[in-house]
């Protein structure tokens, strides 16, 4: 079982002192009937009802387990849909539609008992829902960006299948029964049921997905859940996405509220706005409305685990310099940017494993024991571009920061375009903003040359970041390839290093060190929340790793 930090999930009206505040398919006429809002009794109509109106500020991006990747469409997904387990409001795991769990002595093998469980069209959830899922997640002809989770939870044939060795029905998972799921490991992991809650992981009905075919996913018809909600009103890139309680919910009598409103909106003084004309309960700020709001009752600030950095593609050329990278690196006023521009809480990144994220076996934060990497240091950052400069034979270079169309985005990059172009004399940086979804997919596809990016952790173990940079990772935009540090990674995983957990620790840290020596990624800042929360809605977890936000036990006067 993982440890968590102490921060790790905060309750709502927990108020956090600002100074302490990531990665990257028709059902049947009746399943659409029973899929109703309107059939099921439950409000679609966010004016009526206990319905949460929350506020996003990009789109979800895919509504299908197996594929989504970002923070956005997991909390959606994660919403409707419950897997074998779920996280108190410390962020530690409870079982779910698992009813219980027998783990073998040597910590390979998981059976695990379901529970009388319906999906929301009233068919039971069975053993083979999550057979069938976790086939799909390490199946090539699927190519989720994902399917390394299932290496890292260490189930047994997950990256021989992702490598297109093995059939994917030979994976670690099996039915024994409709309500006994027996799980296969290579090598024991020691978070490995606090990876069982992750959208990854998540059950899908096999007739279900059959039948709705390459519209999985993409409308009220096509999306099937199990959890505390179901979708009521949903496209995608839709601006407004519906939830309403599901009265097939095995603890639907828990479930305080009659729904949830999503609503994207990506301007700021818009969502303000709408927070103050009540069609919105829990509203991101940012900039300047932090200072204009921090003294409010209803604001609240919160430590996130997400880490902002840059990418620089080592296959561009100038970029493969690890001089140049690490120039740039070093060139922007990091503090002055959380100070003056984010004003959210976010704190300065000196690191590529954030704060509060895991506890080793010292019983101390990771990043109480490591060091520190590319603190500003503009006179230093100079140096570097000079050496860059004579080895390259280059005088000037010009490159593309792509961007993702939020406001705060858009404001960090303005800012680190100026502190760049001003500390480096020659270089010049020209930004591009797109969706996110389309920045993302630049960058998976290589189609960049740099990156502002994000990831937050998908469990509390420093390998969640760390795993990103080994040779060939799906989430290693820039390309970089160190052979010391893969054979880390790889011991780490499931070599002699991920049975000695001391070991293993330390490490991770040189690990770290590795990849921070040589400028792989441009640590920008750790990301803090502000976040307006009308009086009267409590409940609402925030967590920093995993699913960000969870709402089965909010309530709301």
């Amino acid at each position: 079982m993982k440890r968590v930090s102490k921060l790790a999930a905060l309750m709502l009206g927990t108020l956090l002192v600002a100074s302490m505040a990531g990665c990257g398919s028709k059902p049947s006429t009746g399943t659409e009937t029973k899929q109703s809002g309107s059939e099921t009794g439950g409000s679609t109509d966010a004016a009526s009802g206990k319905v949460l109106k929350v506020h996003f500020d990009v789109e979800v991006a895919s509504m299908d387990p197996q594929i989504a990747t970002d923070g956005t469409s997991f909390e959606t997904i994660a919403a409707i849909t419950e897997g074998l387990y779920s996280v108190d409001e410390a962020g530690s795991p409870i079982l779910a539609m698992a009813e219980s769990v027998d783990k073998s002595e040597d910590g390979l093998t998981y059976t695990f008992k379901l529970r009388d469980a319906q999906w929301s069209n009233g068919t039971p959830v069975t053993a083979n829902d999550f057979v069938f899922a976790w086939r799909r997640l390490v199946d090539p002809a699927v190519a989720s960006e994902y399917a390394f989770i299932a290496g890292i939870a260490g189930l047994k044939n997950a990256e021989a299948i992702t490598a297109g060795e093995v059939a994917p029905d030979q994976l670690g998972v099996t039915a024994q029964d409709d309500k006994t799921l027996v799980v296969s490991l290579d090598v024991p992991v020691p978070f490995f049921e606090s990876l069982m809650s992750f959208p990854s992981f998540l059950p899908v009905n096999e007739e279900f997905f059959t039948t709705a075919g390459d519209s999985f996913g993409t409308s009220p018809a096509t999306i099937l859940g199990n959890g505390p909600f179901m979708i009521t009103s949903y496209e995608p890139a839709a601006t407004t996405i519906t939830l309403a309680k599901s009265p097939t919910y095995w603890d639907a009598s828990k479930v305080n509220l009659d729904g949830i409103q999503y609503q994207i909106i990506k301007d700021s003084q818009q969502t303000m706005l709408s927070y103050q004309n009540g069609d919105l309960d829990v509203a991101a700020l940012s900039g300047e409305q932090v200072e204009q709001f921090q003294a409010d009752p209803e604001f609240h600030n919160i430590m996130a685990g997400y880490l902002w950095y840059l990418s620089p593609n080592q296959t561009v050329k100038g970029l493969e310099n690890v001089n140049l990278r690490k120039a740039m690196a070093l060139s922007y006023d990091k503090a002055a940017l959380a100070k003056n521009v984010l004003k959210d809480g976010s704190i300065v990144a000196n690191f590529a494993v954030p704060t509060l994220l895991a506890t080793g076996p010292d019983g101390k934060d990771f990043r109480e024991t490591t060091g520190t990497y590319f603190e500003t240091d503009k006179a230093k950052a100079l140096e570097y571009w000079e050496t860059a400069k004579a080895e390259l034979g280059v005088s000037e270079l010009k490159y593309i920061m792509i961007v993702e169309d939020t406001e705060s985005a858009i404001n960090v990059a303005q800012f680190i375009q100026s502190e760049i172009q001003t500390t480096l004399p020659g270089i010049t940086i020209e930004l591009q903003t797109m969706p996110k979804k389309n920045r993302v997919e630049r960058m998976q596809q290589g189609d960049f040359e740099i990156g502002l990016t994000r990831w937050g952790p998908d469990y509390a173990d420093p390998m969640t970041y760390l795993g990103m940079w080994k040779t060939g990772s799906p989430n290693n935009y820039g390309f970089w390839s160190n052979a010391d540090y893969d054979a880390i990674i790889e011991s780490a995983t499931k070599g002699e290093l991920a049975v000695d957990v001391e070991a293993r620790w330390e490490a991770l840290k040189k690990a770290e060190e590795i990849a921070m020596d040589e400028a792989v990624i441009m640590p920008v800042y750790q990301k803090g929340d502000a976040v307006m929360i009308k009086t009267g809605v409590e409940g609402v977890e925030f967590h920093s790793v995993g699913i960000n936000r969870i709402y089965k036990n909010a309530t709301m006067n």
